[in-house]
């Protein structure tokens, strides 16, 4: 029968060759990576060979070690090492544990029910805002010891305490907890929705085993195998932070980063190279910490099938999981309060230590700040909207060629569009300034929204892969079977059934441009003012009462975003519960 269409010339959709679907792939992808890896490439291509001595335009011309040795001649560098080692790895860890324990309690009752829309203000907060309220919550003038002062601590003025910026990183460390958190938990929700998880956890109990010892041996492991990949990504990110260990990490010694950062916008040109080099230590000790982790999931591996096949049905894992969870919620408590610390002292006039709450409130601030914030703002905003739309037309028609394709995409869940995340931005950060410089655009609006983009498309292509994945493949089969093209069946199809998912990744992808310190700062040069990088350089010294309103404008623009995001659907599709999101 096929054959005997062909004779006549006729070619049924179904049999159309796949040449011309992989090649639209192979276009995309070339675009892509073209777009996405030469910065990358070129940037730590700029940033090794400094690191080696070898930076021509201030008269490094050889290779050398010489920037190696300035750089282990710095007095406190183990400490560095050892701060960045220990708050990453502390915060990840915890991130992980308290996530998968708050949804080992609490799953049933947060599947499908909005848990997104609960952590949306704390996943639309840029990690600067996150720290900056936390200071305000935990300083030793901070909200924590005024609503507890005087009458629990005694306290008429604020304690000598280090609480922010302590030598152990502490502060640091709940930061990261704060933002991370929300994400995890996100991530490990959608992947429980991939898992018949009640049937197997009545098979586990109906053999006698406890609940918590179900989802510990039977549904942790198989979540786990599903967010390996944003697991790395909270790992990496925590090794290698700048913008809140600007504000809440140590400052003698600082974190390695900062260290590497404070060089790079030194004065001194002759820095530059021991900052490459600081930098490059950052890359390898993030590569070396993700080794040892995967080699830490292997022996875990072994130990947890040796624990799994040596049986106990015993309930002992209960009450572990409970005091985490509710640990979890203190955590996540606290990131809230420290959004509403943000809006208080926004709008404070007069707040004298020990009152719990402002004595005189006033919205001159805001009204004194409007035109000094207007150009950050419009910055912010369109750097954004313009990098956001880009992101998402691009991942539209990445993974439209893949299903055009035939491609399996669970195959290519470590792909390489995915780098970025998996990179210390203080890496490659310098190195893209020198590209750009190169091609004189530095300091550009295009140079910047070039630099967001590295980060804001493989957010907004991890949002949207498992949406896109999940649509059933018989709608598009059905409008083929019409005579439907393939571009007016994902115009007149596929988008309209996915404008949620869509819109999410939409809002995350705004999130994280707003969010982005390093790239603005490097990429920009100092000339393309955003709300995050005014943010962070008047954190440390400016009226509380400023910052609180730059903190809190930071917030409110992704979180309007992701509030749209979730309530845009629900009045499009209105009649149409599973399309609406409330299935």
């Amino acid at each position: 029968m096929e054959a005997a269409l062909r004779r006549i010339g006729f070619r049924p959709r179904g049999l159309a060759p796949r040449l011309p679907r992989l090649r639209l792939l192979h276009v995309v992808g070339a675009v892509a990576l073209g777009v996405l890896g030469a910065p990358i490439a070129a940037g730590l291509v700029f940033t090794v060979l400094p690191s080696f001595g070898y930076l021509p335009s201030i008269g490094g011309d050889t290779l050398s070690l010489q920037p190696w040795r300035e750089l282990f001649g710095t007095p406190g560098l183990a400490t560095s090492l050892w701060l960045t080692l220990s708050t990453g790895l502390a915060a990840t860890v915890l991130a992980l544990v308290l996530s998968f324990s708050f949804c080992a309690v609490v799953h049933n009752r947060m599947r499908n029910r909005g848990a997104d829309g609960l952590l949306a203000p704390l996943l639309a907060a840029p990690h600067a805002a996150i720290a900056i309220g936390l200071a305000f919550m935990i300083a030793p003038s901070g909200w924590l010891f005024r609503i507890t002062s005087p009458w629990l601590t005694g306290y008429e003025v604020p304690p000598d305490l280090a609480t922010v910026q302590d030598q152990w990183g502490v502060a640091i460390v709940i930061g990261l907890l704060i933002k991370e958190l929300p994400f995890l938990l996100i991530v490990i929700l959608a992947a429980l929705n991939q898992i018949p998880v009640d049937q197997q956890m009545r098979a586990g109990r109906a053999l006698g085993y406890g609940q918590g010892i179900v989802w510990i041996k039977i549904i942790a492991p198989q979540v786990y195998a599903q967010i390996r990949l944003p697991v790395y990504v909270v790992l990496v990110f925590s090794l290698s932070v700048v913008d809140m260990a600007l504000i809440l990490a140590p400052t003698n010694p600082p974190p390695l980063s900062v260290v590497a950062l404070k060089w790079f916008m030194s004065s001194d040109v002759a820095r530059l190279m021991p900052a490459a080099a600081a930098a490059t230590l950052q890359l390898l000790v993030a590569a070396a910490a993700v080794g040892c982790w995967r080699l830490g999931e292997r022996g875990i591996a072994w130990g947890g099938r040796w624990w799994t096949m040596r049986g106990g049905r015993g309930v002992t894992g209960e009450p572990g999981l409970k005091l985490a969870a509710a640990f979890t919620m203190s955590v996540l408590m606290l990131g809230f309060g420290s959004l509403a610390a943000l809006a208080t002292w926004s709008v404070a006039w007069r707040w004298p230590f020990p009152d719990a709450l402002p004595s005189t409130w006033s919205l001159q601030i805001w009204s004194r700040q409007i035109h000094a914030l207007a150009w950050p703002f419009g910055n912010t905003l369109a750097l954004a909207t313009v990098t956001t739309v880009i992101a998402v037309l691009l991942a539209i028609v990445w993974l439209e060629a893949e299903d055009r394709g035939g491609v399996k995409r669970r195959t290519a869940v470590f792909h390489p569009v995915y780098v970025p995340l998996l990179l210390p931005q203080i890496a490659f950060m310098f190195g893209a300034q020198v590209l750009v410089a190169k091609m004189r655009i530095d300091g550009t609006f295009l140079a910047v929204t070039w630099a967001h983009l590295l980060f804001v498309f493989p957010y907004v292509l991890l949002a949207l892969a498992d949406p896109w994945k999940a649509l059933d493949p018989r709608y598009a089969r059905s409008a083929s079977a019409l005579g439907v093209s393939p571009s007016a069946t994902l115009i007149r199809v596929k988008l309209p059934i996915l404008l949620r998912p869509i819109l999410v990744a939409s809002a995350i992808g705004f999130a994280v441009s707003v969010a982005q310190y390093l790239p603005t700062l490097f990429v920009g040069g100092g000339r393309v003012a955003t709300l995050t990088t005014e943010a962070v350089a008047m954190a440390s010294g400016g009226d509380r009462r400023v910052v609180g309103v730059l903190a809190f404008l930071q917030i409110l623009l992704p979180l309007t975003v992701y509030l749209a995001a979730l309530l845009i659907p629900r009045i499009v599709f209105a009649n149409r519960k599973g399309l609406a999101g409330r299935a």
